[in-house]
This record gives structure tokens, sequence and C-alpha cells, in this order.
């Protein structure tokens, strides 16, 4: 008996996935994992965006166009910008990038400081500001020397202490573009793209979630992270976001 139960179980959920799956042109797919294009490309949902279609091949908005069935990359960002996640299945889609704690957090509260005898010029500092150029990015400051973001050596995002160069050994500088229209893109580790780790109770960021640059280095301990993309929110030429940020 216990047999032809379990049996049946496994029948009704099989005929269950089935019923889920929809056709596109001879192929059969889960609407769950991808989309179908023109009843004849299927391309995979990835970070929660269904992957466009361009002449039968797959890509993201977030770093391609597709003009007269032509895929190019999107323009870079020359101008400050704000990053908002990007995942429809998540409680965090649209939270901001945040820094703090010489980090960059999901949906936490951006940390800065100005020395008062800067008064009112000093920027508001709630809101955490970047700029990118040529494949680095920094943190868009008022303070001499400025504030470089980077890979450290653990795969997150980071930036200087003000008033200092440190960075730590093993960390990566350059391949992070920002595109017009698009997202923040991290072109190192094979395009692994990046994570959203939900926080840790006894954790420094509180109730803010991390933000990680997966690879084939860290992706065995990611497996509570879901995918994200980040987008770019283009802000006004010459927009600075705060004196510094700690």
């Amino acid at each position: 008996m216990t047999r032809f139960t379990m049996a049946a179980a496994l029948l009704g959920y099989a005929s269950t996935a089935l019923a889920d799956l929809q056709t596109c042109g001879q192929a059969q797919y889960d609407p769950a994992q991808y989309v179908c294009w023109d009843n004849q490309f299927l391309c995979p949902i990835s970070a929660g965006e269904p992957l466009s279609n361009c002449a039968g091949a797959c890509y993201s908005k977030f770093m391609y166009t597709c003009a007269s069935n032509v895929l190019t990359l999107l323009p870079p960002v020359d101008a400050p910008f704000t990053l908002s996640v990007d995942n429809p299945s998540l409680p965090i889609h649209g939270k901001a990038v945040t820094a703090a704690g010489q980090h960059w957090l999901l949906d936490g509260e951006t940390s800065s400081y100005c020395p008062e005898q800067v008064g009112s010029a000093c920027p508001p500092g709630n809101t955490t500001v970047i700029v990118a150029s040529e494949g680095r990015a920094a943190m868009s400051v008022m303070v001499p020397g400025g504030q470089q973001a980077y890979l450290d050596p653990y795969w997150n995002m980071a930036y200087t202490q003000a008033h200092s160069a440190y960075i730590p050994s093993g960390s990566i500088t350059t391949g992070l573009v920002a595109y017009q229209g698009g997202g923040f893109i991290n072109l190192n580790g094979n395009g692994w793209g990046w994570v959203a780790c939900p926080p840790r109770a006894s954790g420094p960021a509180g109730t803010a979630w991390n933000l990680v640059a997966k690879n084939m280095t860290n992706a065995y301990m990611l497996n509570e992270c879901s995918a994200v993309n980040l987008k770019v929110n283009v802000l006004p030429g010459g927009t600075v976001g705060a004196w510094q940020y700690t």
C-alpha cells in the first residue's frame, strides 16, 4: 500500500509539472525558468530578468542593446549615478545600494561624515552616489583624494577609507563598468554576476543584505544567496553624494 501511494504521489507530481509546461515552437519549457520569443526562441530567466532575443541570441538589457538584429554593448555612463537592486522575486527589489563600513550593502542605511568646518557646503550624505570610468569605480565625494571602489579579496564591493589609498592585497580595481540605461557590471570572474545574501542577525550589516560578486572560487558558499542585477540610475552631472562615506 505504501509503495502504491508513493508511486501515485510521484505520478501526480509529474502530471502537475507537465501541465505547467508551455510550448515554444516544437519545444516544451518551464515558464518559471525560460521565456519564449516569436514562438521559436527560448531564453533563460536570469536574476529575475527574462533575457531578450536578438536574431536568436539571448542577451541582458543591463548590458546590451539590439538594433536591426545587431547586438551591441550599451554606452558607458559618463555621469554620477546611484544603484538599485533588480530582481522582482526578492523583497529588496528596487532597494538602493548603500555604502556603510567601507562596503556596499543592499537596502541598508548610507553612512557618511562631514567636518563641522565645511558647514553648509556639505552634501546631504544620505544617498550613495558613484562614478565610473574606464573600468574603474569610485564614490562621488568631496574629500581630498577621493574614495576608490573595488572588489575585495572575498569579492565583496568595498571602498577605501577617506585620506587613505590602502586596498588589501588580492583586491580587484578594474573590470567594473556602468552602462547607460543598463546596469553596473562586474567583468571579472567569467561573468557569474552579482548575488544578494540575506542579513545575519549577528553580522555587522544589521538588517542590510550583502552584495557579492559570484565566481568559481566562492560559488559553493553562496547557496543561500540570490542572483541580482544592479540597475544604474543616472544623476545630473557633478552630483556629489557626501563629503566622505564611512
